[in-house]
């Protein structure tokens, strides 16, 4: 069932009350009993989740846990985050590594088109998992692992004129957008630095030719010495709250 709530960032696995621990151990908040250890928390497969403005994202959760008798299984994993950001996953499916070791993974589905996502629910999670061994150890872990939750960036570019003569000079221009959770609409990312780069043609690596910063309305201009054919790109590397991204590489024919 969904539930909608403005001071969390919601989802279909969302219970602002309820948060999976059997009653006897309720009171435990960070520990355990017995020798039953997390050993590796990844979230989507690199700890970074991108939300645009309109496409549903799941995200999946791996949670890897060890102990001498095996893990029996896992209650639903938290994840918290800043701005009031609550997710809990649906209930974990474990796969035995080995005899003392199990990976137990689930997820949890997020829709900026129905979810109350706030832009400041951008920045670094973390994820709090339960994990539950053969023998009645157990261990209760907040932050066991993190991971950033973005808003979806986007990046154009154009060099003109097209064509232009060697020695001329080059006006490349462009934009940084990342979604506006609140809007769902994509605005202007400011104040961020941005590289320029060029690839000549028939060659596979981009230089880097310059670095400038986007205006206040995350547009970018400068200009260059044209001086062979190839493609021209801005790239932004990212920050906590906005995935990096490349522009399509922007050919230009220079006579």
């Amino acid at each position: 069932m969904r539930t909608r709530a403005t001071v969390a960032a919601v989802s279909g696995a969302l219970a602002l009350s309820a948060f999976a621990v059997p009653a006897a151990q309720a009171d435990t908040r960070d520990g355990g009993y017995g020798d039953t250890t997390i050993t590796k928390v990844v979230v989507d497969g690199d700890n970074k989740v991108s939300v645009g403005i309109s496409a549903a994202k799941t995200i999946k959760v791996s949670v890897t846990a060890k102990d001498d008798s095996g893990i029996a299984g896992a209650e639903e994993f938290t994840l918290e985050g800043p701005g009031y950001g609550f997710l809990i996953t649906d209930k974990p499916t474990c796969t035995e590594v080995s005899s003392t070791t199990s990976t137990c993974t689930a997820s949890v589905v997020v829709d900026p088109k129905v979810d109350y996502l706030s832009n400041a629910n951008a920045g670094t999670w973390y994820v709090d998992a339960w994990i539950d061994a053969n023998d009645g150890d157990y261990i209760w872990k907040e932050k066991a692992g993190s991971f950033n939750f973005q808003r979806a960036s986007k990046l154009t570019v154009n060099a003109s004129p097209e064509p232009v003569k060697k020695g001329a000079t080059l006006t490349v221009t462009g934009k940084l957008t990342r979604a506006n959770w609140e809007s769902l609409k994509y605005a202007g990312y400011s104040g961020q630095s941005v590289k320029l780069q060029y690839r000549k043609n028939g060659t596979s690596t981009y230089t880097t030719l310059k670095t400038i910063k986007t205006n206040t309305y995350g547009d970018l201009k400068t200009t260059v010495t044209a001086s062979a054919d190839g493609y021209y790109r801005y790239s932004f590397a990212g920050t906590t709250t906005t995935p990096a991204v490349n522009a399509t590489g922007d050919f230009v024919d220079v006579k």
